[in-house]
């Protein structure tokens, strides 16, 4: 369910599921939330739920996401999934973009890492991921491979369809290289999709994104 706005009749909103024999994922996404969003992420990957929970904090979403896969494996098809399944509730809860601002570019720091982001809601996927962590795990149970972020975001793009460019300009410490991201990432996307004009035009020569 999507609208125009948070004085809208509905709120911009969506809700979705994706179940395949390796993970089952549940996500519901507002873009309006009017409490600083709240927030609440399980998906088995400690470290990866306190990264996409920054999505939702840092860009003022209500989000939850709730999900299971074969971690024993390996934890690449639940952070890929969670990204497919993310990218399709944001592009359901964003509607036509009808009045958005489109456009977001930021730098984010955090202590000794620095990241320069810059988003488009282009309605054409593609990400230029210039971020090269230093590569350990981070610690947790299970650990987390550094590695899945790009996945992570390439898989969220592709289903949301936004172009985005995330370039590291300087860190050394993994987690707050990729923690900067994702809260560099939450803050442009709270930009773009911000109403400017209630019943506006769809932002492009296009007449369409």
């Amino acid at each position: 369910m999507t609208s125009l706005g948070p004085d809208s009749p509905a709120s911009r909103s969506a809700t979705r599921r994706r179940v395949t024999k390796e993970t089952s994922i549940d996500i519901s996404i507002d873009l309006d939330a009017t409490a600083g969003g709240v927030v609440e992420v399980s998906t088995g990957l400690p470290f990866f739920d306190h990264m996409v929970s920054q999505l939702g904090h840092h860009g003022g979403f209500d989000l939850k996401v709730i999900a299971t896969g074969d971690l024993e494996i390996d934890a690449h098809h639940t952070v890929e999934d969670t990204g497919i399944l993310l990218g399709e509730a944001f592009a359901e809860a964003l509607g036509d973009k009808a009045g958005v601002r489109r456009f977001a570019s930021n730098r984010v720091p955090l202590d000794e890492a620095l990241i320069d982001i810059a988003l488009d809601l282009s309605g054409r996927p593609y990400l230029h991921y210039a971020i090269d962590p230093p590569g350990e795990k981070i610690l947790g149970d299970p650990p987390f491979d550094p590695q899945l972020t790009e996945e992570f975001w390439r898989a969220f793009i592709t289903s949301a369809a936004i172009t985005l460019h995330l370039e590291l300009v300087r860190g050394k410490n993994t987690h707050h290289i990729i923690e900067a991201t994702f809260k560099g990432v939450a803050r442009s996307l709270r930009d773009a999709v911000r109403v400017e004009v209630e019943g506006g035009v769809v932002p492009s020569t296009k007449g369409t994104l």
